[in-house]
């Protein structure tokens, strides 16, 4: 019988804690030099290494409940197979670096375990003043509004939501877009992100018109205008212009201006691009490049890219933070907000965007910014971007190569040029001495295709990268094309 004086017994009850805490706190030393070894060496060794078969096997779940000695053996068997943008010879896409110092955030963030989706809490209030500080380095008014994020994809899907609702007048939250025909506007070069959000915003992809670019790679203005008139005409609703400011294939910045000027004159949301390239406005080579990005509705741009903050970090910022809100705001009576207490603290992060569980990003950027300083990450751009352009003049100065584009920021486009070849085996050649110098682990850069040329491509976000690594970058490339048999 149960009574106050004999209560009911109960079975053990377990935990994930550690039963030793001297014996892990031992363990995560250990696993913490490792981490730093790597980091330490990054610049040495290969590039990039394939994952190994039979290691594939190790990560199955065939078996679990294993002793931690064997995990973290594991673990660190993993270390070398990255993709391999931590080492100063990754140039392949638009990979940030990562930095040690961020270890020490990730670290913090992870013992804290914050869900940053909502309440009143210390996580929050980093992420509001991270957002407030890229609200006054893009010069953005006080009304504006920001949301950390995993990346430019999940900013753009958010921006776009925000200037399909305010075009609907928001009655698109409840009643979708029904007989509306919106259609927005781009580059031809701009990032797939932008296509992908039309289509899961239920606006479709054809209705995203890709303008064609002039010789600088810029979206062609007067195309531009004459493809808004063209559908005013045919009765659809023009609403959006999406510029682009650092491309992927070329690093090439459309007029940001102008198409401020266009988005004005039609009434339409102007939203840009900025993965990587927003954040050259730190670097004084690129920022006077960079005017009317303060004029946006919208800026979706990366942390994790050329601030080299770790894996992953994003934002989205808005220019009318009432239309921010309105876009997303939708409590459910379990997120009744209150004035005291754990529910209290203003407007949510689910709020803005459609995640409520969310991981504590702003602490990794907030660290990165108020260490190293906004003049050397500044600086570090710039850096990249005087290294592209000296492997620029390093291919000019070959005359194997064949520079295809000029050098606009921090992409250099070049292609090996053999005599006799024709254009499909060029293209081939090309395409084989980038395999193989990332078989071989002597650099990754990656391919594109420039006029119908298969383009040696290297993107340099990286602030371990050297003018030696390019010397010896071509040097290989030269070496590999003479081993690898080019024919018609």
């Amino acid at each position: 019988m149960t009574t106050p004086d004999h209560p009911r017994s109960h079975s053990p009850e377990d935990t994930l804690n550690p039963s030793d805490w001297e014996a892990f706190r031992a363990r995560l030393h250990a696993m913490l030099n490792a981490a730093i070894d790597k980091m330490e060496h990054a610049a040495e060794g290969r590039v990039w290494t394939p994952f190994p078969e039979e290691m594939k096997e190790t990560f199955s779940l065939t078996e679990t409940g294993l002793p931690p000695e064997e995990i973290d053996a594991t673990l660190r068997a993993l270390l070398p197979y990255g993709v391999g943008n931590t080492h100063p010879r990754f140039f392949g896409w638009v990979h940030g670096a990562g930095t040690p110092s961020n270890l020490v955030a990730d670290i913090t963030a992870a013992a804290i375990n914050a869900n940053t989706g909502g309440r009143n809490h210390g996580a929050i209030e980093v992420e509001r003043q991270l957002v407030d500080w890229c609200k006054r380095l893009f010069s953005f008014p006080e009304g504006a509004s920001g949301l950390i994020v995993s990346g430019t994809s999940m900013a753009t899907i958010i921006a776009l939501k925000a200037a399909r609702d305010s075009q609907l007048d928001f009655q698109s939250r409840a009643d979708g877009i029904g007989a509306h025909h919106l259609v927005g506007y781009t580059s031809s070069e701009a990032h797939a992100c932008i296509a992908r959000a039309f289509d899961l915003l239920g606006l479709g992809t054809a209705a995203l018109r890709k303008i064609p670019v002039t010789s600088d790679h810029q979206l062609d203005l007067s195309l531009l205008r004459a493809a808004i008139a063209a559908d005013r005409a045919a009765g659809l609703e023009p609403f959006l212009i999406a510029g682009t400011c650092g491309s992927v294939n070329a690093g090439t910045i459309d007029d940001l201006s102008a198409l401020a000027d266009v988005s004005d004159a039609e009434n339409l949301w102007f939203h840009v691009d900025g993965a990587f390239g927003a954040l050259g406005i730190l670097s004084e080579r690129l920022r006077p490049r960079l005017t009317g990005l303060e004029r946006a509705d919208s800026i979706a741009f990366d942390f994790h890219k050329w601030l080299h903050v770790n894996y992953d970090a994003g934002c989205i910022l808005i220019r009318s933070g009432e239309a921010h809100l309105r876009a997303f705001s939708d409590r459910p009576d379990y997120l009744k907000s209150a004035d005291r207490g754990l529910a209290a603290g203003g407007t949510w992060p689910v709020e803005l965007g459609p995640e409520l569980s969310r991981g504590f990003r702003a602490l990794k950027v907030w660290a990165q910014i108020a260490e190293h300083g906004e003049e050397k990450l500044g600086r570090l751009i710039t850096q990249n971007c005087e290294q592209a352009a000296y492997l620029g003049e390093l291919v000019q100065a070959t005359p194997e190569l064949d520079l295809l584009l000029p050098v606009s920021m921090q992409i250099c486009c070049f292609r090996y040029v053999r005599e006799g070849l024709s254009a499909k085996a060029l293209n081939r050649l090309n395409e084989e001495i980038v395999i193989q110098l990332q078989l071989q682990g002597i650099a990754a850069p990656s391919t594109t295709l420039i006029d119908g040329h298969t383009a040696i491509r290297v993107n340099i976000t990286n602030h371990r990268t050297r003018r030696s690594d390019l010397d010896l970058l071509v040097r290989e490339i030269r070496r590999i094309a003479k081993e690898v048999p080019g024919s018609d």
